[in-house]
């Protein structure tokens, strides 16, 4: 058995070198599942299933890269269909927010809000580009772990799980007003936070 995963590797005949690298990334699934259900035990639920779903398919694996990439998207839709299948009663419930620098970078979103085509969370192709893109997620995750909580659990709903706006407002209970302002705001933070970290390093 696994130290931290109740899974039996050798059962799925998984190779001892996967087995590791699984066990490295489960904290930061479990951390990704609990911030968007707020509850451990389903959050820990939705990690194994996605963890036996994955290693059941482990012949697909083409490294490292692709291994988090195919895990986490098993994770993401596991999370998308607990929530379509529990949905909840939206409410107006607004909530109180500062003002904030309305100026946008533009540097990951365009116009209407959505990943310009570049820096869209997927794979990028070749070792090169694979390895940039894990240097980028890495300081992309720094900056969303600085975000206000409301921002950060919004941002993740609608950007890696991929539920729409009405569903986000069923699960948070805020307005549909309350939903787009906090992703403005959470982009922009985003955007100012890479432009030091991430953009500026590259110049």
């Amino acid at each position: 058995m696994s130290e931290l995963l109740n899974i039996d590797f050798a059962s799925y005949g998984v190779k001892e070198h996967l087995q590791s690298y699984l066990n490295e990334i489960w904290p930061q699934m479990r951390l990704f599942a609990q911030r968007q259900l707020r509850q451990d035990a389903l959050a820990e639920d939705l990690v194994q299933e996605a963890l036996l779903s994955a290693i059941q398919n482990a012949d697909k694996f083409k490294g490292q890269a692709a291994v988090k990439t195919w895990v986490f998207s098993i994770l993401r839709r596991k999370i998308a269909d607990h929530f379509r299948k529990s949905p909840r009663t939206p409410t107006d419930q607004t909530v109180n927010m500062t003002d904030e620098s309305e100026e946008s970078l533009d540097i990951l979103f365009d116009e209407r809000g959505r990943w310009h085509p570049h820096f869209q969370p997927v794979e990028w192709g070749n070792p090169e580009a694979t390895r940039v893109q894990d240097e980028f997620w890495v300081t992309f995750d720094l900056c969303l772990n600085e975000l206000p909580e409301q921002q950060c659990t919004t941002f993740m709903m609608r950007e890696y799980i991929g539920l729409s706006t009405d569903e986000i407002v069923s699960e948070l209970k805020i307005s549909i007003n309350a939903v787009n302002v906090t992703l403005h705001r959470a982009r922009i933070r985003l955007q100012q936070c890479l432009s030091i970290r991430w953009f500026g390093e590259q110049q």
